[in-house]
């Protein structure tokens, strides 16, 4: 479990509510240090037959992010037949990956690809998404170093870390 976050000034006063367990989503947070030396990285793993979708935006400068899960949405919208049997989300703030071309490319694909190794499941089944500075590379190192960390503290109990 992540350490406690300091409470943002906008939070409601009297706290948020208790948030009810989201039955087959199992999630875990770490610590990666992109940008600076506090959460990070979220994992969700959601089970068998959940629905997905996406909206994106018609921005002609996506990220490579977005590209790459709409690509994969696009390949489980056309094969019903073959839904896959888990989805992994994996979703980094403080660098947001966009404008950084082939690197950027690369990263998605580095960390899609080191994430269903280790969960065990096919590489179109992984979507990440990426929040922060623009225009400077993403070090996808730092994230893939916490992949065994989040895979190990995978739970249902851990909504309201996932949601700091």
């Amino acid at each position: 479990m992540a350490d406690k976050h300091v409470v943002s000034p906008l939070a409601p006063p009297e706290g948020f509510p208790d948030l009810p367990l989201i039955k087959g989503v199992r999630l875990a947070t770490a610590t990666a240090g992109i940008k600076y030396s506090r959460t990070d990285v979220m994992l969700a793993s959601i089970n068998p037959v959940s629905a997905v979708a996406g909206v994106f935006t018609q921005s002609s400068t996506r990220s490579a992010a977005v590209i790459d899960c709409e690509r994969k949405l696009h390949k489980i919208a056309v094969s019903v037949n073959s839904l896959p049997e888990e989805i992994a989300i994996l979703v980094n703030s403080g660098n947001a990956n966009a404008f950084t071309g082939r690197a950027g490319e690369e990263a998605v694909r580095e960390v899609s690809c080191q994430t269903a190794q280790l969960l065990g499941l096919d590489e179109n089944s992984v979507f990440t998404a990426s929040t922060g500075v623009i225009g400077e590379p993403l070090a996808f190192g730092k994230i893939t170093r916490v992949l065994a960390e989040l895979k190990n503290n995978l739970s249902e109990n851990n909504l309201e870390d996932a949601g700091q």
